[in-house]
């Protein structure tokens, strides 16, 4: 009873002194103007510029035209390329040797060229190849207008098809309709897959840097050796320090999901108590991050550029925000786990876009947690040593 008693003290004089940081760091905070406008402006701000900046859809391919027939089926085929919301035709062209120039300039993206037996062809059942001339220089779009060059040379062909079939008087059969249904983003838009990402990357970046500055503020202040001699162990410092970040980083997160639906649509599909506790989850690993960053480093500079370095270069290119990890070797496939972001974000994506619960993302929080306690324990470890040997 008594060892009972002596240990629930224990623990409100912890948390005491845990709370008597935590004020200390809120009067801090409030004093430094420019740090604040940082982290509400910021986030904010990266979510407007990555969501309109960063977008794979191709709309409005400029497309020009060499018509070696001109025909009434030719020009029908040019019409139904038209009226649609993928192309825009930008030039008709008088001969082959044009299209290099087009090309070469960037006056159109794409070059149809229709043969001169394209009527007579079709009309005696043989085969037709339209040929599209296609910028290749950036892979990424010649795929994507690729696909849906054969998308909508499929459908004309069928069309055509059809109407051909109808006049000679045979019936069309078509043994397979192929009907492909988009599940969780049906409009395929970029911004829904990429704003969790985002979400992910913005947070972790403001969390990471806004930390490992607060530690090192102590250091250049000459007011560490006070906090080494006062009731205060290593771990009650580092979590004083952690909470008002978190409490800040909340606010950002929630102003964050509010103008990625505003701006792009992005609602929440699944549970907000699952979303509020896995992102409170990451935040915990983000400041864990940030809590290391401080402790090894000697002055905010150094920290700033750590802490932009670890988080920026690998929420990128390394959490799957962008590029598929699936697609990575696998010694990078490996390294990808140096980031929390890449957990978060497959957690992200499967409350928001799918609208699924925990029994499919529970693998990611239990990797989140232990980076978190991994990197909160070396970071009182070192901060333990640094403070024994002064």
């Amino acid at each position: 009873m008594k060892y009972g008693k002596n240990l629930f003290i224990k623990i409100l004089n912890s948390l005491h002194l845990i709370i008597a940081v935590s004020k200390k760091e809120v009067r801090q905070l409030k004093r430094d103007y420019r740090l604040l406008f940082v982290i509400f402006f910021f986030p904010v701000f990266l979510l407007v510029i990555f969501g309109y900046a960063i977008n794979f859809d191709v709309r409005h391919i400029k497309l020009a035209v060499y018509d070696q027939e001109k025909s009434d089926l030719s020009r029908e085929l040019i019409n139904s390329l038209k009226s649609s919301e993928y192309f825009d035709i930008v030039a008709y062209l008088n001969s082959i040797n044009e299209s290099d120039k087009t090309l070469d300039e960037k006056s159109a993206q794409c070059v149809l060229v229709i043969p001169k037996d394209f009527s007579r062809k079709i009309y005696s059942r043989q085969n037709v190849t339209l040929q599209f001339l296609i910028d290749g220089v950036d892979g990424n779009t010649a795929s994507i207008i690729k696909n849906y060059v054969s998308m909508a040379t499929f459908d004309m062909s069928n069309n055509i098809s059809q109407e051909v079939y109808a006049r000679l008087g045979f019936k069309s059969y078509q043994p397979i309709d192929l009907e492909p249904v988009f599940w969780y983003n049906p409009s395929l838009q970029t911004t829904r897959f990429l704003v969790p990402g985002l979400i992910a990357m913005i947070l972790l970046i403001t969390s990471v840097i806004s930390i490992s500055l607060t530690l090192v503020r102590e250091k250049e202040r000459g007011t560490q050796e006070q906090l080494n001699i006062s009731r205060l162990n290593p771990f009650q410092l580092l979590i004083g320090k952690i909470i008002p970040y978190l409490v800040v980083a909340v606010v950002n997160a929630t102003f964050i999901l509010i103008a990625s639906y505003i701006l792009f649509g992005v609602e929440v599909r699944g549970s907000f108590t699952e979303l509020i506790l896995s992102t409170l989850l990451f935040l915990f690993a983000s400041a864990s991050l940030g809590i290391f960053i401080s402790v090894i480093s000697d002055s905010q500079q150094i920290a700033f550029t750590l802490g932009t370095f670890i988080s920026l270069l690998p929420s990128v290119i390394l959490s799957g925000f962008i590029f598929p990890i699936d697609n990575m070797p696998w010694a990078v496939q490996i390294l990808t786990n140096i980031t929390p972001a890449k957990f978060f974000i497959v957690i992200l994506r499967n409350i928001m876009l799918k609208g699924v619960g925990i029994e499919t993302y529970y693998v990611q929080t239990i990797y989140l947690l232990t980076f978190a306690l991994i990197l909160l324990t070396l970071g009182t470890i070192i901060s333990r040593k640094k403070t024994e040997a002064a």
